[in-house]
């Protein structure tokens, strides 16, 4: 992976971390309007994040998340590569 691609793919990791920790917050604090703004905007974030990942690099994910051609995916280099 080179540089940039890593720093995108670091940034959709932070993202993700954030969206999960605010929905496990938001379970016990559902009345929380901040929390849940707070998870919108992360979460509309991550998902320009992974649509520039895609568009640059191919699919992050190959679990019906990501329209793909056949065998694109295993073709192409993985993310941890």
């Amino acid at each position: 992976m080179d540089t940039a691609q890593t720093a995108l793919f670091y940034r959709i990791s932070q993202y993700r971390f954030m969206c999960v920790e605010l929905n496990i917050y938001l379970d016990t604090h559902p009345d929380d309007a901040n929390a849940r703004a707070d998870y919108l905007c992360y979460a509309r974030r991550l998902n320009q994040l992974i649509d520039q990942y895609e568009a640059e690099y191919g699919p992050l994910l190959n679990f019906g998340q990501s329209p793909t051609e056949t065998g694109c995916y295993v073709m192409s280099q993985w993310p941890w590569e």
